[in-house]
């Protein structure tokens, strides 16, 4: 699935604003909580914490504040019912693998 980072504060505030959808996930860092307002759709929410373990999981629809998880440090989005199909839940530690970029210029 092709992942997304929002590491800079513009980015973060950004995060998925203005978009009908998500073709994989965004992970926002360092973040602990969020919301959707403003948003399109839809998402799955998990929060993560220092070591990528998954705290919670929980989808939030348009116009809502998420709760603060104090030992969160990252937070993963996807459209919503995405994470139960691909076994996010808590407990599970997410793996990244960085790939090359096609689209990326040398």
């Amino acid at each position: 699935m092709p992942l997304e980072v929002a590491a800079s504060y513009r980015a973060r505030r950004r995060g998925l604003l203005g978009r009908d959808g998500i073709a994989g996930a965004l992970l926002i860092t360092p973040t602990n909580s969020v919301h959707t307002f403003g948003m399109r759709f839809t998402l799955d929410i998990a929060y993560l914490d220092r070591s990528l373990t998954v705290l919670d999981v929980v989808t939030m629809r348009p116009g809502r504040l998420g709760m603060i998880r104090p030992r969160g440090r990252h937070v993963l989005e996807a459209a919503g019912g995405a994470m139960a199909g691909w076994g996010v839940r808590p407990g599970v530690r997410v793996g990244i693998r960085l790939t090359e970029d096609p689209n990326r210029a040398a």
